[in-house]
């Protein structure tokens, strides 16, 4: 673990108001948050582009529609609810069956029996703006639940694992593996106590973790090694990633995906203010890769050059 000033300078570790002062000030205008700070839009613009996103099966945008969500999951055993606006995985709820024994009740992916109304409830306290980032109201998306690919069942604990990818300038710079546990309740959220893996960029398979800043070798709960998982379709993620740049105006950003198991690789959401632990997961600074990108930077590159060249220049040494 990195422990001081001049160990964090030598490493190339970037810190956070260098982060907020020298990159996103700088490289993402204020007018295109909107674009990564509403999931439905996001969603939109994705679609637009040709990127593949979880399908949608409702948008709840005020109090008076929250009637209608028994007709929009109509036949669905399983979907997510989740804020527009939301953040750290706050607000987000995943239905994975409906009781037998209960009418009118669903069972979340804790195996927790819910009812109809506290769905509702939910949602009404999503539309009142309980979770958006700037506390006002917001909108209820419910949308299809994600089934992880099998890489991943040994190292996630009853949540969807996903990639969190780093894209400075259209170059994809560093990437982990977020891997859900008991503690985070199955949600891929490092601040609730996800466990996140670093990964080769050369070869998209997975390095050491970190839990709570501090280095592991194996998941809390399931005792197995997060490293040595060789990730699916790792060229197509990361050439997807690099095209955020395209799709948002952002310079600065991280782009989070999923790999289900029927459709493959899917844009979860995007964020201007990702976080920086994803150097520890890595064991090296992001401040030394992005001045590489600044070094070999082309206008004129598409995402998947962008891609390629940030597997060559950022794969690690065997």
């Amino acid at each position: 673990m990195f422990s001081t000033a001049r160990q964090l300078r030598r490493k190339g570790v970037l810190g956070l108001n260098e982060r907020n002062a020298d990159f996103i000030m700088r490289l993402n205008p204020r007018r295109f948050y909107p674009r990564v700070d509403d999931k439905a839009l996001t969603k939109k613009l994705a679609l637009a582009a040709g990127m593949a996103v979880p399908d949608l099966y409702g948008v709840i945008e005020h109090q008076g529609q929250v009637r209608h969500f028994d007709e929009m999951v109509e036949g669905l055993t399983s979907f997510v609810i989740k804020p527009a606006q939301g953040s750290g995985g706050d607000g987000i709820v995943v239905v994975t069956g409906r009781s037998e024994r209960k009418r009118d009740s669903f069972r979340l992916s804790s195996g927790v029996v819910i009812s109809k109304g506290e769905l509702e409830h939910h949602i009404s306290n999503i539309v009142g703006g309980q979770y958006s980032l700037s506390g006002t109201r917001d909108k209820a998306l419910i949308e299809y639940c994600v089934r992880f690919d099998p890489v991943f069942a040994a190292v996630s604990y009853q949540g969807v694992p996903d990639i969190r990818v780093i894209v400075y300038r259209g170059y994809p710079a560093m990437a982990m593996v977020r891997l859900p546990t008991r503690a985070s309740d199955g949600k891929a959220n490092l601040h609730q106590g996800a466990v996140g893996a670093g990964v080769d960029m050369g070869s998209g398979v997975t390095l050491s973790g970190v839990l709570n800043d501090e280095i592991v070798d194996e998941h809390p709960d399931t005792g197995a090694l997060v490293a040595g998982l060789e990730i699916p379709r790792w060229e197509f993620i990361l050439a997807t990633s690099a095209k955020g740049l395209e799709v948002t105006g952002l310079g600065y950003l991280g782009v989070d995906m999923v790999i289900d198991r029927d459709q493959g690789p899917l844009i979860l959401e995007m964020n201007a203010r990702p976080g920086l632990n994803i150097q520890i997961a890595n064991g090296t600074g992001l401040a030394s890769r992005i001045a590489r990108i600044d070094e070999i930077f082309d206008a004129s590159a598409t995402p998947e050059e962008r891609a390629a060249i940030s597997r060559r220049e950022f794969k690690l040494e065997r």
